[in-house]
């Protein structure tokens, strides 16, 4: 048992999603929806299938003939847009066994510039309709070290408690010894929490841990608290809480 809640549904299951989806490339929108479909390929979130008559049609070029998959038969497509050609960017279904699939498009998230959920950016992939992600402060006392150092504590974290992910801990700045962390340029983005404005690696002696802590100075309005705090991945460091040392999660988590 790993203490965090597991995922609420299984692969290739599929829901209606009751907002307004829309992708751009290169200036243009490429596809805008009212009637998309959630479709779990894995547990851990869904993605976006459009209906085919949601896409403008006049930018998909056919790459492959209609191949057989666990989801259906689909048709290989690229996205032309002006002098922008995204290869292997999307999947038309002709035919599907799962209910609704069947007439819908997968774009590959990387091939569209941005995505919009009504007139909001979403990162990374859809947001899970079944994953909480809760920003709540706290008097517990969090330690962080690595190798016997301490990297930060602090009596006033922000807990994040993210539905099948381990606890994640903000810490003031103030709160962090920034003498043994070094800036970095790694940048990443999250579909709750938005682009990290920071990261840093850990030096202790002659050990460097890359990119062990990071922070989103102007995280997504649902994960205010945490804006401009510092978090350390739980897997590479030595956390206590109240004095009680934390376990290190097994498998790698996002942040």
């Amino acid at each position: 048992m790993s203490g965090y809640p597991a995922p609420a549904v299984k692969a290739h299951h599929v829901e209606p999603v009751p907002r307004r989806v829309r992708a751009i490339v290169d200036g243009e929108t490429i596809l805008d929806t009212t009637a998309a479909l959630y479709v779990w390929e894995s547990e851990r979130y869904p993605q976006y299938y459009i209906p085919r008559a949601d896409i403008r049609a006049d930018l998909l070029v056919k790459e492959q003939d209609a191949q057989s998959s666990p989801l259906g038969t689909a048709e290989r497509h690229a996205l032309r847009v002006g002098d922008v050609e995204r290869a292997h960017a999307a999947r038309v279904f002709l035919d599907s066994p799962i209910p609704g699939v069947a007439g819908t498009v997968r774009v590959q998230w990387g091939a569209a510039d941005a995505w919009y959920e009504e007139d909001e950016q979403v990162f990374v992939h859809p947001r899970n309709p079944y994953a909480r992600v809760d920003a709540l402060r706290s008097s517990r006392i969090v330690r962080v070290e690595l190798n016997g150092v301490v990297l930060a504590e602090s009596d006033a974290p922000v807990m994040v408690f993210e539905t099948g992910l381990p606890t994640r801990y903000y810490l003031d700045r103030t709160a962090v010894n920034f003498e043994h962390l070094e800036p970095t340029d790694t940048e990443t983005s999250c579909p709750y929490k938005g682009t990290t404005s920071g990261y840093w690696s850990a030096r202790i002696g002659e050990q460097l841990e890359q990119d062990i802590a990071w922070a989103y100075d102007f995280p997504t309005r649902e994960l205010l608290p945490i804006a401009g705090l510092i978090a350390f991945y739980n897997e590479r460091v030595d956390i206590a809480i109240d004095g009680v040392a934390q376990e290190r999660p097994q498998s790698p988590f996002s942040r």
